[in-house]
C-alpha cells in the first residue's frame, strides 16, 4: 500500500524526501527537453545536412505535432487507467531516444516520418504521467507545492538543453542535438526507477480519495463535457496558446532577417532566457498559490502576454526583442505550473484528473496549431507589427474571458471529496 510505502520516506514540511524527491527532480530536468522532442532543431538538420527542402520538413515537423494531438486524450485515458505508470513513462522515454537513433541511420521521409509519430505520441504521455505520479506520491494538499518544483526543475532542465546544443553543436555539428536527446532520454528512464513503485497511491494518481470505494463513478466524458469551468478552462488555455506560440518563431524570423549568422544564436539566447526566467515563476506559484487562489496569477500570464505582444512592435533592436521575449518567461512560467494544479481542483473525487489533463492539453494544442498558420498570414498581409498587435488582442480576450467566466478553483481543494461526482461537475 502507498500509505505504508510513504510512511517509511522521511518527512519534510510533510512532504516525502530523499529517492522519491531526488527522482522527481531529475525526471522533471532530464525529460524537459525530451517531451518536446527535436522539434526545430530537427529542420535544420534535416535542411543543412540532408539538404530536405522546406515544404518536406515542414510537413515532417507537422506530422509529429499533429500525432501529439491526437494522442494527449487518450494517452490521459490510458495514465488513468494504467496502474504502472513508471513503465509508462520509461516506455515512452525508450521510443523518443529510438527516434534519436533512427533518424540519422535512415534519414529518408518514410522513416522520418514514422519517427515523428511514435516521438509525438510518447511525448503525449508525459505531462499527464508526470502529473499522476506527483499526485500520486504528495496527495491534494501538497500537490501545488510539488508541481510547482516539478516546473522549476524542468525548466532548468530546458535551459541546459538548449544551452548544451547550442554549444555542442559549434564543435560537432546539429547530429549532436540528438546524441544529448537520447542522453537525457535514458537518464529519464533511470529517474523515474528511483521513485519507489510502492509510494505511488493509484487512487490519489487518478483524483480520487486514498482507498476510494469502487461505487458508481462518472465516466470521462461526463466528467469532461459536463464541467463547465473545465471548459472554460479548456477555451482560455486554447486562447493563450493561440497568443503565445507564433510570437517566438516571429521573433526568430525578425532575428534572422537582419543577421542570418547571429539569428541562430540570439534565437537559442531567447530560449534560454524565458526558460530562465520561468524557474522563478515556477517556485512562486509552488509557495503563493494555494494562498493567494490560482485566478490572480493565471490573469497575470495573460496580462504580460498580452504586454509582451505590444512591446515587440516599439523597436527591432535584437537585444529589445531579446529582453521582451524573456518576458515569455512570466507567462509561461505561471501557466505552466497552475495548469494541472487547475485541472487537479476541478476533477478532484472524478477519477479522470488525467484523462481531463490531456483533453485540455488538446485545446492547447489546437491554439497553438493554429497560432503559427494564423500569424503566417497575417504577417504577409499587413506585416509583423499587425500580427504581434493581433496575438495581443487575442491574450487580452482570452484574460477577459478567464476573468469573467472562470470561478477561482483554491478553495475547492479543501472541500471534502465525494464518493461520486465532484461538486464542481454539477455546475
Amino acid at each position: 500500500m502507498r500509505q505504508q510505502a510513504a510512511q517509511n520516506q522521511p518527512l519534510a514540511n510533510g512532504l516525502p524526501t530523499g529517492t522519491v524527491q531526488v527522482g522527481l527532480d531529475a525526471l522533471n530536468f532530464f525529460l524537459s527537453d525530451v517531451r518536446d522532442g527535436l522539434g526545430p532543431y530537427l529542420a535544420v538538420y534535416l535542411l543543412a545536412v540532408h539538404h530536405w527542402d522546406q515544404a518536406s520538413t515542414g510537413l515532417v515537423l507537422s506530422i509529429a505535432g499533429i500525432a501529439g494531438l491526437v494522442a494527449q486524450t487518450p494517452g490521459g485515458a490510458l495514465v488513468d487507467a494504467l496502474r504502472a505508470k513508471r513503465a509508462l513513462i520509461a516506455v515512452a522515454a525508450i521510443m523518443v531516444a529510438g527516434v534519436c537513433l533512427v533518424i540519422p541511420l535512415f534519414p529518408g521521409f518514410w522513416p522520418v516520418a514514422a519517427a515523428q509519430v511514435a516521438s509525438g505520441a510518447a511525448s503525449a504521455v508525459f505531462p499527464p504521467a508526470i502529473a499522476a505520479v506527483t499526485l500520486g506520491l504528495f496527495g491534494h494538499a501538497a500537490f501545488t507545492r510539488r508541481t510547482g518544483r516539478n516546473e522549476a526543475w524542468n525548466h532548468a532542465g530546458n535551459a541546459f538543453a538548449a544551452a548544451a546544443a547550442g554549444g555542442l553543436s559549434l564543435w560537432y555539428g546539429p547530429i549532436a542535438v540528438f546524441v544529448l536527446l537520447g542522453a537525457m532520454a535514458l537518464a529519464s528512464v533511470v529517474s523515474v526507477l528511483m521513485i519507489p513503485a510502492g509510494a505511488i497511491d493509484n487512487d490519489v494518481a487518478r483524483g480520487l480519495e486514498s482507498g476510494a470505494a469502487r461505487g458508481e463513478k462518472a465516466s470521462a466524458w461526463k466528467a469532461l463535457l459536463g464541467c463547465r469551468p473545465l471548459l472554460v478552462f479548456a477555451g482560455c488555455v486554447a486562447l493563450f496558446h493561440f497568443a503565445n506560440a507564433a510570437m517566438l518563431p516571429l521573433v526568430g524570423q525578425k532575428l534572422a532577417q537582419q543577421d542570418l549568422n547571429r539569428g541562430t544564436a540570439m534565437l537559442s539566447m531567447c530560449i534560454v532566457g524565458a526558460q530562465i526566467v520561468m524557474v522563478p515563476m515556477a517556485m512562486l506559484v509552488g509557495a503563493r498559490a494555494d494562498a493567494w487562489g490560482r485566478k490572480r496569477l493565471f490573469l497575470v500570464g495573460f496580462a504580460v502576454l498580452a504586454l509582451r505582444g505590444v512591446l515587440y512592435t516599439l523597436s527591432d533592436d535584437p537585444w529589445w526583442l531579446l529582453a521582451v521575449q524573456a518576458m515569455d518567461g512570466v507567462g509561461a512560467g505561471l501557466f505552466g505550473a497552475l495548469f494541472p494544479v487547475i485541472v487537479a481542483d476541478l476533477t478532484k473525487g472524478t477519477g479522470h484528473f488525467n484523462v481531463s489533463l490531456g483533453a485540455v492539453a488538446t485545446a492547447q494544442g489546437i491554439g497553438a496549431s493554429v497560432s503559427n498558420a494564423a500569424a503566417g498570414f497575417v504577417v504577409v498581409q499587413a506585416g509583423y507589427d499587425t500580427a504581434f498587435l493581433a496575438l495581443a488582442g487575442l491574450a487580452t480576450l482570452g484574460g477577459l474571458l478567464f476573468w469573467w467566466l472562470m470561478p477561482e478553483t483554491a478553495a475547492r481543494t479543501a472541500a471534502p471529496a465525494p464518493a461520486k461526482l465532484a461538486p464542481v461537475l454539477a455546475t
